[in-house]
C-alpha cells in the first residue's frame, strides 16, 4: 500500500512538471508575439489544459496497457517508471530543452518493465504498440509539424500580401488567442492522459496483486479489476497539469518563443493551428505523441517560410539531440531504477 501511495505521489510531481515543462508548448508563441501578458497567457494555458485533460481516454490506455505486458508490471516497476521520467524531465528543464515528456514516461516505463522481466525483450509490445504508436509517430509528427506549419505560412503569406502589415497584425493578434487556447486544449487531451494511465496502471496492478483486499471499505474505490480510467484519477490529472501549467516554464519559453526565430501574430497563429491539428488527430486514435515535438517542428516550418537564414539553427541541433536522447536515457535510468530496487 505503501508503493501505491508513493506511485501516486511520484505521479502527480511528474504531472506538475508535465505542466510547467510543457507550458511553453501553447503559449511560447503567444507571449513572443507579445498578444498576451506571460500572466496571462500562463492562465489560459492553465484552463485550456484542463478542458482538454477532462476529455477523452485514449492515450491513457495506450500507455497503461498497450506498451508493455502488464503481468510483468508491479507497483513498484510503474514507480521507477515514473522517477525515471520525472529525472529526465527536470534535466532538461534546467538547460531549456523542449524534450518530450511523454517520450520520457514512455521510455521509462519501458525501460523498468524490461528490468522487471530480468531482460526478456518480449516484455514490450513492440509490434502493436510501441513501434506504430510511438516510434513511428516519433518521426513522422515533427515532420508533419514543418511541412503543415510552413505550408499554412505560405499560404497565409499568398492571402495577405496585399494587406498592410498594420491590419494583418491587429487581425492575428486576435485570431492567435484563439489558436493558443486550441493548442493548450489539444495538449491537454493528450499529455495528461499519460500519467491517468500510469495510475490507472498502478491500480489494476495492484488490484491483482491483492494488495487492496484488506482496506477498509471507504477504499473501495481504489480497486480497479479492469483496466478503466476512474473519475477520481481524470480529476486528479488534469488539475494537477493545471497547476503544473500555471507555474510557467520560463526556460523553455524563452527557446521556442525568443531563440529559434523572431516570431510575429500571423507566424504565431499558424504554428499553433497546425501543432494543434496534428495533435487533436494523434489524441482521437490514442497516440501518446509529443506535442513538444509538434510544435518545435511547427515553428520551425514557419520560420523556414519567413526565411530560412533567419532561422537559429545551432538551436534547433540542440533541440533535436534531447529529443533522440529522450527514449534511450529515461529508459535507461528507469532500467536501473527497477534494478536497484529488485536488488534491495
Amino acid at each position: 500500500m505503501l508503493t501505491f501511495f508513493s506511485v501516486v505521489v511520484a505521479a502527480v510531481i511528474f504531472e506538475y512538471s508535465n505542466g510547467f515543462h510543457d507550458a511553453a508548448n501553447a503559449i511560447a508563441t503567444v507571449v513572443s508575439t507579445r498578444v498576451l501578458t506571460p500572466r496571462k497567457a500562463i492562465a489560459m494555458a492553465a484552463f485550456f489544459n484542463l478542458t482538454g485533460a477532462l476529455l477523452g481516454g485514449a492515450v491513457a490506455s495506450t500507455i497503461g496497457k498497450g506498451l508493455v505486458d502488464t503481468n510483468v508490471v508491479t507497483m513498484s516497476t510503474v514507480l521507477c517508471a515514473v522517477i525515471a521520467a520525472f529525472a529526465w524531465n527536470i534535466a532538461t528543464w534546467w538547460f531549456g530543452l523542449p524534450s518530450s515528456s511523454s517520450h520520457a514516461l514512455i521510455g521509462g516505463l519501458c525501460g523498468a518493465a524490461l528490468a522487471a522481466a530480468r531482460g526478456n525483450w518480449s516484455v514490450i509490445k513492440w509490434n502493436a504498440g510501441v513501434w506504430p504508436k510511438v516510434i513511428v509517430p516519433m518521426v513522422t509528427s515533427p515532420f508533419a509539424g514543418f511541412i503543415f506549419g510552413g505550408l499554412l505560412m505560405f499560404l497565409l503569406f499568398v492571402t495577405l500580401h496585399r494587406f498592410t502589415p498594420h491590419f494583418v497584425h491587429s487581425l492575428f493578434g486576435k485570431l492567435q488567442i484563439f489558436s493558443a487556447a486550441w493548442m493548450a486544449h489539444s495538449h491537454g487531451t493528450n499529455d495528461a492522459q499519460k500519467t491517468m494511465g500510469i495510475i490507472t496502471l498502478a491500480l489494476f496492478t495492484g488490484t491483482k496483486a491483492g494488495s487492496f483486499d484488506h482496506l477498509p471499505d471507504w477504499l473501495n474505490f481504489l480497486k480497479t479489476p479492469v483496466f478503466a480510467l476512474p473519475v477520481w484519477v481524470t480529476i486528479l490529472c488534469a488539475a494537477t497539469m493545471a497547476v503544473g501549467t500555471a507555474a510557467g516554464g520560463w526556460r523553455i519559453i524563452r527557446t521556442l518563443g525568443h531563440s529559434m526565430v523572431k516570431l510575429q501574430t500571423v507566424h504565431g497563429f499558424a504554428a499553433e493551428t497546425s501543432a494543434a491539428v496534428i495533435i487533436q488527430a494523434a489524441s482521437y486514435y490514442g497516440i501518446p505523441l509529443s506535442t513538444t515535438h509538434v510544435i518545435s517542428t511547427s515553428i520551425m516550418g514557419v520560420g523556414a517560410v519567413k526565411r530560412f537564414s533567419g532561422m537559429k539553427w545551432r538551436v534547433v541541433e540542440r533541440i533535436i539531440w534531447a529529443w533522440l536522447f529522450t527514449l534511450p536515457a529515461s529508459g535507461l535510468i528507469g532500467y536501473a531504477l527497477a534494478r536497484a530496487a529488485a536488488a534491495l
